[in-house]
């Protein structure tokens, strides 16, 4: 059952150019670039950029761009060329056509925006991490002279090149640490170790500032003319801090996700789409996880993960049958409530609700237990809809299995 292993986890991902400008706008030097979702723009961010050389790059969440293939045959998501012309052949290639890379699915991403930034001459390569890390209670420095390749291969085969430094949160990094990492770094000439110094304080600045759980450069450069440059990074956010961190979650890019889960979001529900035909409606992650497991033991398949959370209101059970009910794939609905912090009744009388307001034409299996639940029970008893109800899960999951069999 390792495909029911699913959590309802909200990870905000930016596209690379979206990182980018955070990194600049926190004072870490980036390439410039300019992003297109148009082939029409291409010749005004080429004249924008007048650069010797160009890096093309279609940007979508997904690694392994570069050896990555289009729908239309053309390949490589990452592409280099001093041709100003070949630039926007590249662009054209990739706008508008699906990239399929070893992180995607089969279908692959459609892209729509693509970013064209200035080639830099690199001469050295280097990688930077800082993340919160569970073993060391608090945000670590992870960091390696061999950048630009798979960390986790350069732990495995090489980790006396690994270095990790566990650091405060009140004071994160300071001149002396800064200054240790860069001299593990290799950066040997003065003016370039205090260059890396100050790019070091303002990347823990940035993962204070957007309440980071990651930021990630691979790499972090040295370049022929002197510069240390952050050439791609990697950024990830703590959900909890979404209120106070609005302007960043407005940038999430929704168009890869799907859109049955953006829904739910709105209303503040957790959904992950499945390929069964049982609708799910739980409180919970755990119970969720137990109400797929018994389904699937019954011989059914749960087409769904919605938890509705601990204090969901009437209007957001509403919102959670419409999703449920507009999957053409789900032929009959379970909810199953343990109500402690929710009130049955709550819940009851949304079902009913709902149930009116859909028209709900599927067979419906309801198990609560819990706050208020004679009251619940009461309530969907003399609603007179041809409701299934259970007194506990193992019932519930028989009876929503059999009514799609029946």
């Amino acid at each position: 059952m390792a495909q029911l292993a699913v959590m309802p986890v909200r990870n905000l991902n930016l596209l690379e150019y979206q990182s980018k400008e955070l990194l600049r706008d926190s004072g870490v030097s980036v390439q410039n670039f300019a992003v297109i979702d148009n082939a029409q723009s291409t010749n005004n961010a080429i004249k924008q950029l007048s650069a010797e050389e160009y890096v093309i790059k279609a940007q979508v969440l997904a690694g392994g761009r570069g050896k990555g293939w289009f729908d239309n045959g053309f390949k490589g998501g990452v592409q280099i060329t001093k041709d100003p012309k070949a630039v926007g052949d590249y662009v054209k290639k990739m706008l508008g056509h699906r990239l399929i890379t070893k992180q995607t699915t089969k279908d692959g991403i459609l892209v729509q925006k693509v970013m064209i930034a200035e080639s830099v001459d690199i001469i050295k390569e280097t990688y930077i991490c800082i993340l919160m890390d569970r073993s060391h209670n608090g945000p670590v420095l992870i960091a390696s002279p061999a950048g630009g390749m798979d960390i986790e291969a350069v732990a495995e085969k090489t980790p006396e090149q690994i270095k990790t430094i566990p650091l405060d949160i009140y004071y994160g990094i300071d001149d002396e640490i800064a200054t240790e990492v860069a001299d593990f770094l290799g950066f040997k000439d003065e003016k370039l170790k205090a260059k890396a110094v100050s790019e070091l304080k303002n990347l823990w600045k940035l993962f204070v500032d957007i309440d980071a759980l990651q930021v990630e450069i691979n790499p972090l450069v040295e370049t022929k003319d002197g510069q240390i440059v952050a050439v791609d990074a990697k950024i990830s956010f703590d959900d909890n801090a979404e209120f106070r961190q609005k302007d960043i979650f407005s940038l999430e890019d929704t168009n890869e996700k799907d859109p049955r889960e953006v829904d739910a979001s709105n209303f503040n529900l957790n959904y992950i789409g499945m390929d069964g035909n049982i609708g799910c409606l739980v409180n919970g992650a755990g119970l969720a996880m137990a109400t797929m497991d018994i389904i699937k033991l019954h011989g059914g398949s749960p087409a769904n993960f919605l938890d509705v959370g601990g204090s969901v209101k009437e209007d957001q059970v509403y919102q959670a049958f419409r999703i449920l009910t507009e999957d053409p794939k789900v032929k009959s609905i379970l909810v199953n409530v343990f109500g402690g912090i929710v009130n049955c009744a709550t819940i009851a009388n949304g079902i009913v609700s709902a149930s009116q307001k859909l028209g709900l034409n599927i067979p419906l299996v309801v198990r609560l237990e819990g706050t208020n639940v004679e009251q619940a029970k009461k309530i969907l008893a003399e609603s007179g809809l041809p409701i299934l109800t259970a007194g506990d899960l193992d019932e519930a999951a028989k009876k929503a299995v059999d009514s799609i069999n029946k």
